[in-house]
């Protein structure tokens, strides 16, 4: 389809500069226009189950969007556009605003980066940063009482482990609580389509389905329909920290690599001595069939963290209004812990973020090779290191980039201790058992080694 949209919503007039930088066509894959014309082919390719990006990308390279500065606003020129984005010759909403959403981020980051207004080599502030494009975006807002659930989860899941998402985040939309993901398929559209019902049934009308992506990712992880609320954030990184900031409390559904390198960024925040004492909801949960899901994960955060670490989550089996009232309880210890430390609702300041975790790990063979994985470090430095192993299988598996890096230079190669690498060896094995390395119907091939 070949079409011309403008924003129905209200985005920032842009100057001649800004238009022209995204105008310019790029053969870099890191072209503001590249990474522009990437992230709206997936909102438009939404609804299509593939987790294959490059795939996405050469079955529509000639797909083209160009932008049109005009005296009264903005367009967008959209040639040889995915068909299913359409209905009746004209583009769905959640499209429309979606793109449009896609391109006020990424116009930000590059005003962001020309200006250099931002000291990305510390901590406060990256997480300046952060909370800077979060800001921009709208998604912060003030004088709400905490209700913010992020729910992770895989996007490649079975019939069973989806609709028991779905039956969670009925529960939750029950308790008048919001939803954030991801916002891809799977786990990431579950929790919101049940929440989307209950909503009703509460009669709420503003409820919140806010998802979070990165460039990296958004190909193989478009987001789904529901999502009213869509940020795009510079890398993962980010994406991670924007999660952990915004949201009240995490529920984890059952994933794969993803979902496990979540949950290793989030433990080696929460286990760093600065936040000990900050109440941050974690719930594990699923449906019965799913249990030696969890089996496997808790064992591997047993034998590689240890039990303080397995103490900072709470697991629920085939219980979704359990899994729910827990969460909800939770994120009421939560509001009075801010009102105590007189902390803000939309964003959490107090929660130590070491510069570790923000930096964004660049996943080339010689990195991989080179991490730390040694159960002498401090228990929140491993699990940065093994959020990093994690990140980079994620890279070998869906982003194109690092698919063809792979193809290219073979598996990476990842080392450390045995005691170390049997635990993570039989965790990731499980996660190939059980289908969770791709769609299913489609046969894995690892992207990496274990070397002890």
């Amino acid at each position: 389809m070949d079409t011309s949209i403008s924003p129905k919503r209200s985005l920032e007039i842009l100057s001649q500069k800004e238009v022209e930088n995204l105008r310019v066509t790029s053969k870099s894959e890191d072209s503001l226009h590249a990474l522009f014309r990437q992230c709206a082919l997936a909102i438009l390719h939404s609804g299509k189950t593939t987790d294959d990006a490059a795939a996405m990308l050469d079955a529509y390279n000639d797909f083209e969007i160009d932008l049109i500065q005009q005296d009264r606003g903005l367009r967008l020129n959209l040639t040889n556009a995915p068909a299913q984005a359409f209905v009746d010759g004209e583009m769905i909403a959640s499209s429309r605003e979606m793109i449009f959403s896609a391109l006020r981020d990424l116009i930000y980051w590059q005003s962001i980066r020309q200006s250099s207004s931002e000291d990305l080599s510390t901590s406060a502030g990256i997480t300046d940063y952060v909370f800077h494009l979060l800001r921009n975006a709208r998604a912060l807002v003030a004088g709400e009482l905490p209700k913010l659930v992020v729910c992770w989860g895989g996007h490649s899941i079975n019939h069973e482990e989806y609709d028991y998402c779905k039956d969670v985040g009925h529960e939750l939309g029950l308790r008048k609580l919001d939803i954030c993901t991801g916002c891809g398929p799977g786990a990431m559209k579950g929790p919101m389509k049940g929440a989307t019902i209950a909503h009703s049934k509460q009669r709420i009308n503003d409820g919140r389905y806010l998802g979070i992506t990165e460039p990296g990712i958004i190909a193989a992880e478009a987001p789904n329909p529901i999502v009213n609320e869509l940020v795009i954030l510079p890398d993962i990184e980010k994406r991670l920290e924007a999660f952990v900031r915004m949201g009240h409390g995490i529920i984890v559904f059952p994933g794969g690599v993803g979902t496990a390198e979540e949950i290793l960024y989030l433990l080696g925040i929460l286990l760093h001595p600065d936040n000990a004492d900050i109440p941050y909801p974690l719930i594990f949960t699923g449906p019965a069939s799913s249990e030696a899901y969890f089996v496997h994960l808790h064992e591997f955060i047993g034998q590689t963290l240890g039990i303080e670490a397995q103490q900072k989550y709470r697991i629920v089996i085939g219980n979704s209004q359990q899994a729910a009232k827990e969460m909800a309880a939770g994120i009421e210890a939560v509001r009075e812990f801010r009102i105590k430390q007189n902390d803000a609702f939309y964003f959490n300041w107090a929660l130590k973020i070491d510069h570790a975790l923000q930096q964004p790990f660049d996943a080339t063979h010689e990195n991989m090779a080179a991490l730390n994985l040694s159960l002498e470090l401090p228990k929140h430095e491993l699990a940065a290191n093994l959020r990093r192993a994690f990140s980079g299988i994620v890279a070998g598996n869906v982003k194109p980039k690092w698919v063809r890096h792979i193809k290219k230079h073979g598996p990476y190669q990842i080392k450390g201790e045995p005691a170390i690498m049997e635990p993570l060896d039989r965790l990731l094995r499980s996660f190939v058992d059980q289908k969770r390395m791709k769609l299913p119907g489609s046969e894995y091939i690892p992207c990496y080694e274990l070397i002890d």
